[in-house]
C-alpha cells in the first residue's frame, strides 16, 4: 500500500492539461524539425513536457527555468568539452562541474536538475556534430516558446471558484460559531458541551489556512491570463473577505477559550451576558450580510449598507458578580473588535 500511495495521486490531473502538454510536444517536434537540422528535436519535446504548468505565470517561470538550466549545461558541456575531449571520464566529471555551479548558484531544483543532464546529453549525442550545442539552445526555445502560447490559448483555468467556496465555508463557519457562542451564554452548558464547543472553534484555524491558500493560487491563476481583467473584480471580492476573517476567526477562538475556562452556570443571569449574547448572534446575522451568496458564481455582492447591519451601538456595562468580571471582560473586548470587523471601522 505504501509503494502504491508513492507511485499514485489522489486524483488526476485534469484531462484539459494532458491535452495541453501533448499538443505542445508535438507542435514543438514538428516545428523544431522544420526549422532545425535534426531528425530527432528531443529537447524541443522535453522542454515542451516540461514547461506546461497549471497556470500561465507557472508556465513562464519554469520556462526560464528550463532555458536557464538548458544554457547552463550546454555551456559548460561545450567548455570541458573542448578542452578535454570526449571520454567517459570527462563526462561524468562534467555532471559533477554542473552540480556543483548549480550549487554555487543558488540555482531552483529544475534548473539545478536541468544543467547536469544538459551536459551529459550535449556531451553524449554531439560531442562529434558541429553546431549540435547551439541547435540543442535553439529547440529549448522553440519547445518552452510553444508551451507557453499553447498554456496561454487553450482555456487557461481559473481558480477563482475554489477561492470563493474556501472563504464563503470559513464565514459561514464563523457565523455558526457566533451563534453556538451566543446559546451557551443563555443556557446551561455540561462540560461535554464546553469541551465540543472548543473543538469546533478550534477547526477554524485550519479552514482559514485552506481559504488563504485558495486564494493565493486564484491569484497565481490569474497572474499573466489573458481573462485577468473581467475576473479580477470577483477575486477582489473575495480579497477584501479574507482580510477581515483572521482577526475574527482569532476573537471567536478567544471567546470559546474564555468561555471554556471560565464557565459558570450562573452567567445566564447576568444582564450584560444577556446583552452579550443578543449582539454575538447579530454578529453572526452581520457576517452572513458580508459573506457571499451560495451558488452565486459571477456576480459580485454589494456591501452591505450600515442601516442593514444588525450589530448596535456599544454596550453599557453593569458592574458584573467578582466571580464573572474576567469572563466579562474578556468577551467585551473581542465583541468590540468583532463590532470593528464586520461593521468596517477599523483603528
Amino acid at each position: 500500500m505504501k509503494l502504491t500511495s508513492a507511485l499514485r495521486i489522489s486524483k488526476r490531473l485534469p484531462l484539459l492539461q494532458v491535452v495541453k502538454v501533448a499538443v505542445a510536444v508535438a507542435l514543438a517536434w514538428v516545428v523544431s524539425q522544420l526549422l532545425l537540422p535534426s531528425d530527432l528535436p528531443i529537447f524541443a519535446a522535453i522542454a515542451a513536457l516540461l514547461v506546461v504548468q497549471p497556470s500561465v505565470n507557472q508556465t513562464l517561470g519554469r520556462a526560464i527555468e528550463r532555458t536557464a538550466g538548458v544554457i547552463g549545461g550546454v555551456v559548460i558541456a561545450s567548455t570541458i568539452g573542448f578542452f578535454l575531449g570526449e571520454s567517459s571520464w570527462v563526462v561524468l566529471g562534467t555532471i559533477m562541474v554542473s552540480l556543483l555551479v548549480a550549487w554555487a548558484l543558488r540555482l531552483s531544483p529544475s534548473s539545478a536538475s536541468q544543467i547536469p543532464i544538459s551536459a551529459m546529453l550535449v556531451l553524449a549525442l554531439g560531442a562529434t556534430t558541429p553546431g549540435y550545442a547551439l541547435d540543442r539552445i535553439f529547440e529549448t526555445f522553440i519547445g518552452a516558446g510553444i508551451a507557453l502560447v499553447i498554456n496561454a490559448l487553450i482555456v487557461p483555468p481559473v481558480l477563482i471558484a475554489p477561492a470563493r467556496d474556501a472563504v464563503g465555508l470559513l464565514a459561514r463557519e464563523l457565523a455558526d460559531t457566533f451563534d453556538r457562542i451566543a446559546r451557551a451564554l443563555l443556557t446551561p452548558q455540561s462540560p461535554i458541551d464546553l469541551m465540543e464547543l472548543m473543538i469546533k472553534a478550534r477547526l477554524l484555524r485550519p479552514m482559514l489556512a485552506s481559504a488563504e491558500k485558495a486564494i493565493a493560487q486564484a491569484e497565481e491563476s490569474l497572474m499573466l491570463n489573458p481573462r485577468k481583467a473581467k475576473l479580477r473584480v470577483a477575486l477582489d471580492a473575495d480579497h477584501d473577505m479574507i482580510e477581515r476573517l483572521p482577526t475574527l476567526v482569532t476573537r471567536a477562538i478567544g471567546m470559546t477559550r474564555a468561555l471554556h475556562d471560565h464557565y459558570d452556570p450562573s452567567l445566564q443571569f447576568e444582564p450584560t451576558v444577556q446583552a452579550f449574547s443578543q449582539e454575538l448572534a447579530r454578529a453572526a446575522h452581520d457576517l452572513g450580510l458580508l459573506a457571499r451568496a451560495d451558488g452565486d458564481r459571477e456576480s459580485v455582492p454589494e456591501p452591505a449598507a450600515p442601516d442593514v447591519l444588525a450589530l448596535t451601538a456599544p454596550l453599557q456595562i453593569v458592574t458584573p458578580h467578582p466571580d464573572h468580571w474576567i469572563l466579562i471582560g474578556s468577551l467585551m473586548e473581542d465583541l468590540r473588535r468583532v463590532r470593528e470587523e464586520i461593521v468596517g471601522d477599523r483603528a
